[in-house]
């Protein structure tokens, strides 16, 4: 909590921000800590009310706690789990969500869940609290933290859903979706829609229901005849998600996304793809041939690190390098499983738990 400005508490806190501003030259990523500086600086000459900033305060309360619980945990790929909080420990559907995150953290992978009941419980039940999260966030009802995270250090109280649902999709490297009321279907086409326009991802979303179930196969149904069928979608809108009733099935569909894709990122004009292992020349060539149709000009070519990346962690990571039309997004995810079949021979698949 950030002291009252009066007295003592005035003086340490102005000590601090002048260490801060003295030694800024030398820290690491000196440029966006002064941006964040110069931004708070310009907010405090505005007209504020007391609620603006009590705002303001919580939510970058909200992002340091979860910063620095994260932080550790960076190189390992985590799932988030979406699904209902009403049903119950006996239900099929709890069973295929416990089942499912204990195999997916066999893999090597993390889990965070919402932390309250429901699915998010059968997420931290199978994943045990030692390979999970919980984000959790105070209501009037039906968001107490679950006896399987409950105390753990990878539990966070948020304060605001913006928060909360900003650090779902920053740490996540794959959606799992359950069944659910209102909020998972709000989750699950908020996440299908930041995918679309390339606000978040590439990443794979699975939604899965209890065996038989046609939860999900119902809902696809209307996506295909109601907003596929009326054009209002892109048909290889279709590649973004996955629906089973299979947790071995939809472990592979996390875990075959990454066996060579790594990452991406725009510089500039251009599409950057990481990959773990270099692509021959002939793979490359067939990638032209097959998805010249997503791209605006030229042809994607192999690349080491741009000067742009200088100091990322991927650094060392073979690249691919297009420029992508950003709209057919569904082809990107089908380039990206082209990529990944062409290279799952390669000793790097073998992990793709890791970043």
């Amino acid at each position: 909590m950030i002291p009252s400005p009066s007295g003592k508490a005035f003086e340490s806190l102005q000590a601090k921000v002048i260490d801060l501003i003295n030694h800024l030259p030398l820290l690491k990523h000196q440029e966006w800590i002064g941006r964040s500086l110069s931004t708070l600086v310009r907010i405090a000459g505005e007209d504020l009310d007391r609620l603006d900033w009590k705002i303001i305060s919580a939510s970058l309360g909200d992002m340091e706690k979860a910063f620095s619980m994260f932080y550790p945990y960076r190189h390992v790929r985590k799932i988030v789990i979406f699904g209902s909080a009403r049903v119950s420990p006996e239900s099929p559907e709890y069973q295929i969500a416990k089942d499912f995150a204990t195999a997916i953290t066999q893999q090597g992978f993390m889990v965070i869940t919402g932390g309250g009941g429901g699915i998010m419980q059968a997420g931290n039940e199978g994943a045990t609290a030692e390979h999970s999260f919980g984000l959790n966030i105070n209501l009037p009802f039906e968001q107490g933290s679950n006896p399987f995270i409950a105390g753990d250090g990878k539990l966070l109280n948020f304060k605001y859903f913006f928060t909360r649902k900003l650090f779902f999709l920053r740490e996540s490297d794959a959606l799992a979706l359950f069944p659910g009321g209102f909020g998972t279907l709000d989750e699950a086409f908020e996440c299908l829609t930041l995918i679309q326009t390339g606000k978040f991802g590439p990443a794979p979303v699975v939604l899965i229901d209890r065996p038989g179930g046609d939860y999900w196969q119902d809902l696809d149904a209307f996506v295909q005849k109601q907003l596929r069928g009326r054009g209002l979608i892109s048909g290889d809108d279709r590649s973004l998600y996955t629906v089973t009733d299979n947790v071995e099935l939809a472990c592979e569909a996390i875990a075959n996304f990454y066996l060579v894709y790594h990452s991406c990122r725009y510089v500039n004009e251009k599409l950057v793809i990481r990959l773990k292992s270099e692509l021959s020349d002939d793979s490359v060539e067939r990638l032209n041939t097959d998805f010249s149709d997503i791209l605006i000009q030229g042809k994607i070519e192999k690349s080491q690190a741009l000067q742009a990346e200088v100091g990322d962690e991927s650094f060392d990571l073979p690249r691919l390098i297009l420029h992508f039309n950003q709209r057919h997004i569904g082809r990107l995810y089908q380039l990206i499983a082209t990529i990944n079949q062409m290279g799952a021979d390669s000793p790097e698949a073998a992990h793709p738990e890791q970043k």
